[in-house]
């Protein structure tokens, strides 16, 4: 079970930079908001940690 653990924890943790490096700052608020909304069960905040990840990943093409 700790492996499991662990590699999860790499795996959150290395989806973190990938979305830091390419997004900055913004992108880590929207994954935070995201992820605090599905752990508390919160729709409104989750819902605006995904629209902010949206709006950096289609930014460009509008």
């Amino acid at each position: 079970m700790p492996a499991l653990a662990l590699l999860s924890a790499v795996f959150v943790f290395g989806f973190e930079q990938i979305v830091s490096w390419k997004y900055g700052t913004t992108g880590i608020i929207g994954l935070l908001l995201l992820a605090v909304g599905i752990k508390a069960k919160n729709p409104a905040v989750s819902s605006m940690g995904a629209v902010v990840l949206a709006l950096l990943v289609a930014g460009p093409a509008l």
